[in-house]
């Protein structure tokens, strides 16, 4: 049975369907409610999989959900494909690039992040993050197509720079997708080529910083990197990316020369602080107060990727899925409170369940702060978490049985070099 809201009294906008958005509307139902979705894609992303499907291993349909179809049992829920492109608070109206604006009585921004090359724009045609599942397919074709054209290159010069993968940014992301594509190089691809041998291929992860997996204890970052190196991925720290084109990287003063060059270094918000005039930190989020309003508009949430956050004792909650998920849940509830009347809770208090990393088919850390784990048992648990935070059991059945092929095979189910590449004008 539908549920069916009694009157259409009071009008929740919610702009972003990533985790933050999806969370605060699962949580919330009330008689008078009605909710509208906003987004500029049709689905839900579960972008802590999306490197896998830059990597062969999952095929989109797998880490995507159509938003209407999360809805259909919800008649109090309106999804509206469209892009924001301003806020009046005055009127209380969302402007939309096509279509009339929104009318809202309480507004929700939840519109995420993009990768942020600190000042150089311009590398994204070279080196493509990884938000979308536009760019996971960009990326994917990038590295198949590497291997293709490495095959049939007459120039042992060329076909060096079309076998060498670089890597910015060894956070979470950037480690897995090295040691993903360092596993494609070196198990999956050498029996399916006669020209080139894969394993000659190289694999450099790139990070300025000191170490990789910076936000992990030290010891575990310093497990991570040896896994890398067994890999065959070489790491590569302490300096800074300076310049990236088509035809290589340079770090510091040494030029390498690839073909392929993925950018996982760094993000920033959404325009969000820009349509409401809001103060925003150096990344560009909305700074909020500590029930995540936006400081003179008890009316206006940001939540997720797009909100700073401080933590009572001041530190900053991290921009990762469980804070979102958290945040949205919580508006939830003091929403629920203020529309019947009640006192709603005063501020947001983040718990942090841990922080999870894989490195290839067969290692992985876990750190939850006292309890620590690393190598097969962490990788083991990394599978499990991933697959009971996925949408539906058909997507837990598919993803389950995707990895348990692989890891019995040594094969990817997802190697089609399918779409074109976003940023390169191709038809």
């Amino acid at each position: 049975m539908q549920d069916v809201p009694s009157s259409n009294t009071h009008h929740l906008v919610v702009v972003g369907a990533g985790f933050a958005g999806l969370a605060l509307v699962k949580a919330l139902r009330f008689p008078g409610l009605r909710i509208t979705i906003v987004d500029q894609r049709n689905h839900h992303l579960f972008q802590p999989l999306l490197y896998q499907v830059a990597t062969t291993i999952l095929p989109t349909s797998d880490v995507a959900w159509p938003i209407r179809n999360l809805f259909k049992t919800r008649a109090d829920v309106t999804t509206i494909l469209g892009e924001v492109v301003g806020i009046d608070e005055a009127a209380r109206l969302v402007r939309l690039k096509e279509g009339a604006p929104l009318a809202y009585d309480t507004l929700v921004l939840a519109t995420g992040a993009r990768h942020s090359y600190f000042g150089h724009d311009e590398w994204e045609g070279a080196a493509p993050g990884l938000k979308s599942l536009e760019d996971a397919t960009t990326i994917r074709r990038r590295v198949l197509l590497a291997f293709e054209k490495a095959e049939v290159s007459g120039s042992a010069e060329e076909r060096a720079a079309l076998l060498t993968f670089v890597v910015i940014g060894a956070g979470p992301t950037g480690v897995e997708l090295a040691g993903i594509i360092a596993e494609l190089a070196q198990h999956i691809l050498p029996k399916e080529f006669r020209t080139i041998d894969t394993r000659t291929a190289r694999v450099i992860l790139v990070e300025a910083g000191p170490r990789v997996l910076p936000a992990f204890p030290e010891s575990l970052s310093a497990y991570a990197q040896a896994a890398l190196t067994r890999l065959g991925v070489s790491v590569q720290t302490g300096e800074a990316v300076t310049n990236i084109t088509d035809e290589g990287v340079r770090i510091g003063e040494n030029e390498i020369a690839a073909r392929t060059v993925i950018w996982a270094a760094g993000v920033k918000a959404s325009p969000a602080a820009a349509w409401l005039g809001a103060e925003a930190d150096r990344a560009g989020r909305v700074r909020v107060g500590p029930d995540l309003s936006v400081p003179g508009h008890p009316e206006i949430f940001v939540i997720g990727d797009t909100a700073s956050v401080l933590n009572e004792d001041g530190t900053p909650v991290p921009g990762i899925a469980p804070a979102a998920k958290q945040q949205g849940r919580f508006v939830a509830g003091l929403l629920r409170a203020r529309l019947s009347g009640k006192p709603p809770p005063a501020r947001f208090r983040y718990r942090h369940s841990g922080n999870l990393a894989t490195i290839g088919r067969s290692a992985a850390v876990v750190d939850f702060g006292r309890i620590q784990l690393k190598g097969a048992l962490a990788w083991w648990f990394w599978g499990i978490a991933h697959i009971f935070f996925l949408i539906g059991t058909r997507s837990r059945i598919a993803v389950a049985l995707s990895w348990l092929w692989s890891y019995a095979t040594g094969r990817n189910s997802a190697r089609l070099i399918t779409q074109r590449d976003i940023h390169r004008n191709e038809r």
